[in-house]
């Protein structure tokens, strides 16, 4: 019998075999309390009582439920363990559905999950009797005009300020990834040696005397191999720069300096120009950092976070301006609402037009170096994965060189 005398519903039962008790040893079941665990009736109720729709009616009459259910078994389930996280009275949401505040992050992304669909809402607006404590919360919260649209919009002013950020934050990302890949000497000096050498590859052949070439290009150089079967054209090209950026430096102010202590011959200028030059190409990707973290990004995600901020300032206008003009009491949350409205807008306008600056930068960029855009081209930022993946190959081919210590002697 349940404290109020009525018989308890019948629960699914958990199959298990019972430890029989020890008179002669301590267990561990003899130092727990009954009293020292509760648990909520209602909830292992509607998660695990059977479906009594098929029972007969003798069974209906001897065991009636304490209440009726409007919502179906797995919904009435999923909104009685919201309700449980949701940590707030019915009092308190409605309070704050009124005023427009009241309610953290956690709190209205629980109530948003709790939304009925439109024959749900008729339900149990239209029910006569006692309902349960889940189904109860949610039809108190319905006699709020709008109140799930209400929720929606709080939602989506605590969230706003985080969201443009966020995509601020990106897009500042690609422009610098631009300017890297603009302004990188050693980039462009890699450039130039695949150029030069893929010309002298291609010498007497259609594709030789190139101006140019698309960065795929880049992404092939491991796959030509030389007469040892070890050596590629990427491995050869890495130690031409190596090489020529050693001499660079070492003839610097800084690399003077740095040499004018030390008894220099042939042999020992030559492991300087290694080491100088193997240090400065190892540190490529450390200088396009910001290259390979674009590389990472999703511009269709982005681009949709942005139309989604735009499509919710939309509803939020059309509930504070048309929907909630013509209700009563509703004055306070329209309030709140239009003043965070005037000063959103200002913040969405701003991150569509760094949007636009963006694409046009990455169209720039892209046509820098590769000549008009593909417009079968589906991914806008794929001139940073192709560098992206060559870095990772150049990383490779210069932890071998350094490990190996094997490069071609200098002329």
């Amino acid at each position: 019998m349940g404290k109020d005398g009525s018989p308890l519903p019948k629960l699914k039962p958990l199959h298990w075999d019972k430890v029989r008790a020890a008179p002669d040893r301590s267990m561990v079941w003899d130092k727990l309390r009954s009293s020292s665990f509760e648990f909520d009736e209602e909830m292992i109720e509607s998660l695990f009582g059977y479906n009594l729709h098929n029972s007969n009616e003798e069974s209906k009459s001897k065991s009636p439920s304490p209440s009726k259910h409007v919502l179906e078994p797995k919904r009435l389930q999923n909104v009685t363990i919201l309700l449980k996280a949701l940590n707030a009275t019915t009092e308190q949401v409605c309070r704050a559905l009124v005023q427009g505040n009241g309610l953290n992050l956690q709190q209205l992304e629980v109530l948003i999950k709790m939304e009925p669909t439109k024959e749900e809402e008729a339900k149990l607006i239209g029910f006569k009797g006692d309902l349960g404590s889940a189904e109860a919360f949610v039809a108190s919260i319905l006699t709020i005009p709008y109140a799930f649209p209400r929720i929606e919009a709080l939602l989506y002013r605590e969230t706003f300020e985080d969201e443009v950020t966020h995509l601020r934050k990106t897009f500042m990302m690609i422009e610098e990834a631009c300017k890297e890949l603009r302004s990188s000497r050693l980039f462009l000096k890699l450039l130039e040696a695949v150029l030069k050498t893929g010309n002298r590859m291609n010498v007497g052949t259609i594709r030789g005397g190139a101006k140019a070439f698309k960065l795929d290009a880049l992404l092939k150089l491991a796959d030509v191999k030389g007469t040892d079967g070890k050596t590629t054209l990427l491995h050869f090209v890495v130690q031409e720069i190596i090489r020529s950026e050693g001499v660079r430096v070492s003839e610097s102010i800084i690399g003077k300096i740095n040499q004018k202590s030390k008894r220099r011959n042939n042999e020992d200028r030559e492991e300087d120009y290694r080491n100088m030059g193997l240090e400065l190409v190892s540190g490529l990707g450390t200088e396009l950092c910001n290259v390979k973290k674009t590389a990472t990004i999703d511009f269709e995600v982005i681009a949709s976070s942005v139309s989604n901020i735009s499509q919710g300032m939309g509803r939020l206008r059309r509930l504070v301006n048309e929907d909630l003009l013509i209700e009563e009491n509703a004055s306070s949350f329209v309030d709140s609402m239009k003043s965070f409205l005037n000063n959103a807008d200002k913040h969405l306008k701003e991150l569509e037009e760094d949007e636009h600056k963006v694409v046009e930068l990455v169209k720039e960029i892209t046509e820098y170096f590769h000549g008009n855009m593909s417009k079968d081209d589906a991914n806008l930022l794929r001139i940073f994965v192709i560098v992206k993946d060559f870095l990772a190959m150049l990383d490779l081919v210069c932890r071998e060189l350094r490990r190996s210590k094997v490069l071609a002697p200098f002329r």
